[in-house]
């Protein structure tokens, strides 16, 4: 194991405690509560990982919205992770990235390239470059925006989110 492999390790560790308190957000015109699968997939996953899920909304693919919930959800002492969910295509409604990038202070730029790298390789080939998927951080808390399929949410939550969330709440919080 090299020094960078055991500074990790030893981050993890020091991270092993922690249990994130999120807020899921699904953004889309087109699903109801009883149409949408994301959302209670992703309550499910981050639950079943030890975490807690502190707030779900579906809210409208509008701007103002959207801006307006993220903005509450950021000012609140019990949320340490928003996921939204929908507005990441080219559609002419999907504009959840043009309302998150400008909020994040520092962007975590591997999230996306991973997330379109692995559903290249395991989901969608080609058609992988047409997400916008991105994470930062806003205020302390990690934001992450995903498409809003249930195979983009579990293939975010369950290979990249959770498996590092512990890890990126303990390093936001160095």
């Amino acid at each position: 194991m090299n020094d960078r492999q055991a500074g990790t390790s030893g981050h993890r560790a020091s991270a092993a405690g922690i249990v994130a308190r999120c807020a899921v957000l699904i953004v889309s015109d087109s699903r109801t509560v009883e149409t949408d699968e994301s959302g209670p997939l992703a309550a499910r996953l981050i639950e079943s990982a030890g975490h807690q899920v502190v707030h779900r909304a579906l809210i409208p693919n509008d701007d103002a919205r959207v801006h307006e919930e993220i903005t509450a959800l950021l000012s609140r002492d019990d949320v340490d992770a928003i996921i939204l969910s929908g507005g990441t295509g080219l559609g002419a409604r999907d504009r959840t990235v043009e309302v998150v990038h400008p909020l994040l202070e520092r962007k975590l730029p591997g999230f996306g390239e991973l997330f379109r790298w692995i559903s290249h390789q395991e989901q969608i080939g080609t058609a992988a470059i047409l997400t916008r998927a991105l994470a930062g951080v806003a205020r302390g808390k990690l934001v992450v925006s995903l498409p809003g399929s249930k195979a983009a949410v579990d293939l975010a939550l369950s290979k990249l989110l959770l498996p590092e969330l512990r890890h990126v709440l303990h390093e936001i919080r160095r």
